[in-house]
């Protein structure tokens, strides 16, 4: 992320100042020292967003797997999904930025790296965020999240016969989901202060 794309070198002293503080001016920063950041604690996902700073298909590093620590390099490229979509650009830029911003999204979801968020994996998720609603049980939680991936499976799929199994959601199902949804709305991080908020939801 280079100050030409979007970002101004006020910026990113700004995050490396945030970057110094995490790491507590060491070289990387490791998973435990998200745990410095009180306002991550609260999210019901924390986990969730935490382990997607070092996803290496995150850090474009590889189809799979975790880094064990990032160096500030590692951290502007997961902050870039953070980044406004700049709409000055043309419209396949435009696309492209969205594409990418998704597929961090649906990095989180597919916990396992195999292309295809399972039933299971949307259930972890629906649970998590439930989890601080003490008058849902895990029940409700469960019926919620197979009701949302039938829902998934009837826009992605169509009329599915009464014997067929929907494997899960492909990337390319996820982009059909998420049509005419606001992305700037949903994924946001506030990490330019230093009391940091990261949301996802």
């Amino acid at each position: 992320m280079q100050s030409g794309e979007g970002v101004s070198s006020d910026q990113i002293e700004q995050l490396h100042r945030r970057f110094r503080q995490l790491s507590g001016d060491q070289p990387t920063i490791r998973k435990e020292n998200f745990s410095n950041i009180p306002d991550l604690e609260l999210n019901p996902i924390r986990s969730k967003i935490v382990r997607a700073f070092f996803d290496n298909r995150n850090l474009r590093k590889g189809p799979s797997g975790l880094a064990d620590e990032i160096n500030f390099e590692d951290f502007l490229t997961i902050m870039s999904y953070f980044r406004p979509i700049d709409t000055t650009l043309g419209e396949e830029q435009v696309e492209q930025s969205r594409k990418e911003k998704l597929r961090f999204l649906f990095h989180m979801y597919d916990s396992d790296s195999d292309g295809r968020i399972t039933l299971e994996e949307y259930r972890n998720v629906v649970e998590e965020l439930l989890s601080g609603n003490p008058h849902i049980e895990k029940e409700s939680a469960r019926s919620i999240a197979d009701g949302a991936m039938m829902e998934a499976a009837s826009v992605c799929v169509g009329q599915m016969e009464p014997d067929q199994v929907y494997e899960g959601i492909t990337f390319e199902d996820f982009l059909k989901i998420w049509q005419g949804i606001d992305i700037e709305t949903k994924m946001h991080v506030r990490f330019l202060n230093m009391e940091t908020i990261a949301l996802c939801h």
